[in-house]
């Protein structure tokens, strides 16, 4: 059976409006994805019928809330293929990274031990390194890209070495889509005995991820890149060295007993999980996986891989457009500049045709640098953008060329 986007276009109400009096074209699923009917129902039906704190409550509204919070934990458990106490909720992938980092990285490094990250990074997979190296004395390795995109392979393995303690890689690039081949790299960094993260907010909406076949300590990823609603997020991490870490954030909820004297924590997963959460989140993150595992989930790669390679043949025959990133394996991500034009400019001028667009440096700023550039700009695709679509950014295009 041939894949309906049309079908799958009708479960996203926020599709089907006008902007600027123009249908909205909407490329910005690298930002952020819209969300289907599913999740908008779920999170409305949990503030509508259930609203309440989980755990510990005596009454039906905390059981209710409380059961359908640990469902979704269970889900994103079963999704990642991870163990239900090995996933811990966070307001996305940002303060999943800053966890580990804080909590594993201070913690472990000391002077002369070395991080290694790449030139590719979103500056939550860079930054919160930065911080740990200069409070430990560790120093902060990364590995250069090639000409089209791609991280040097050769370079990491000649980095990775005896000093090595974590390897922190992103799964694919926000900015340019590159897709990095994490398995081989990922054994090298264990066999080197190093510690390993993978940023995965880009990855999980477009392909599935298998955390114990990929080998890795610890995955972050965001609702929000996944259909679900901003400001939740999950870190799987592998049980042993969850146990072994301290609170990344203290209060209620992660204790196990509270004196003056002393307070011990409770029990994983819940050691990182202080204060009330983000229930509704929660709820909405867990229905917004069940929707996707309802889905041919090959099907919607093909669909998605046949939208970036229209794009990238229409890109290519664009007279003065020249394509940002040109790995042999990527997804769902055309960064782009025009001759003689800023991308603020350009986004500015899409936007008034209706076409949705994120323009800048993309929270990649050494990246640019390293590149030569102010920024791109960066169209990105999802599941239920449409070949048609694809024809009116470039039909945009030439208006702007027109105007500039």
């Amino acid at each position: 059976m041939s894949f309906d986007v049309q079908a799958l276009r009708g479960e996203f109400p926020i599709l089907h409006q006008t902007v600027n009096g123009k249908p909205l074209v909407y490329l910005d699923n690298a930002a952020t994805t819209q969300k289907p009917r599913a999740v908008i129902d779920a999170v409305s039906a949990y503030n509508e019928r259930v609203n309440s704190n989980v755990h510990r409550g005596a009454h039906y509204l905390s059981d209710t809330a409380t059961a359908e919070f640990e469902a979704a934990r269970a889900t994103v458990a079963a999704f990642l293929n991870a163990a239900r106490e090995e996933i811990i909720w966070t307001k996305g992938t940002t303060e999943g990274i800053n966890l580990v980092a804080q909590s594993y990285g201070r913690e472990r490094l000391q002077p002369g031990d070395e991080v290694l990250i790449t030139a590719l990074e979103h500056h939550a997979n860079i930054v919160p390194w930065q911080q740990a190296c200069e409070r430990t004395g560790a120093t902060l390795k990364v590995v250069p890209l090639n000409e089209d995109g791609s991280v040097d392979e050769q370079a990491y393995f000649d980095l990775l070495g005896e000093r090595t303690r974590i390897v922190a890689l992103s799964h694919v690039s926000n900015s340019l889509g590159t897709v990095n081949p994490l398995a081989r790299w990922l054994k090298a960094a264990r066999d080197a005995g190093a510690v390993t993260l993978v940023d995965g907010a880009q990855a999980v909406a477009h392909f599935p991820v298998d955390v114990q076949q990929l080998g890795c300590d610890f995955y972050a990823c965001s609702g929000h890149k996944l259909f679900g609603p901003t400001g939740i997020g999950a870190l799987y991490g592998r049980r042993e060295l969850l146990d072994a870490m301290p609170p990344y954030q203290t209060g209620g909820e992660m204790i196990e007993t509270v004196s003056f004297e002393k307070s011990t924590w409770n029990e994983l997963p819940y050691k990182f999980e202080p204060g009330t959460p983000n229930i509704a989140g929660v709820i909405g993150l867990g229905a917004a996986v069940r929707w996707l595992d309802r889905q041919d989930r090959t099907a919607l790669a093909m669909h998605e891989d046949a939208l970036l390679a229209s794009a990238t043949e229409q890109a290519e025959a664009f007279d003065g457009l020249k394509i940002i990133g040109h790995a042999a394996t990527k997804v769902g991500v055309l960064s782009f500049l025009l001759d003689g034009a800023h991308p603020a400019d350009v986004g500015t001028l899409l936007d008034q045709q209706g076409v949705a667009v994120r323009t800048g440096h993309h929270c990649c700023m050494p990246l640019m640098d390293g590149l030569g550039i102010p920024g791109t700009v960066r169209a990105s695709f999802s599941i239920y953008n449409t070949a048609e679509e694809v024809d009116q950014l470039f039909q945009a295009l030439e208006k702007v060329r027109t105007f500039l």
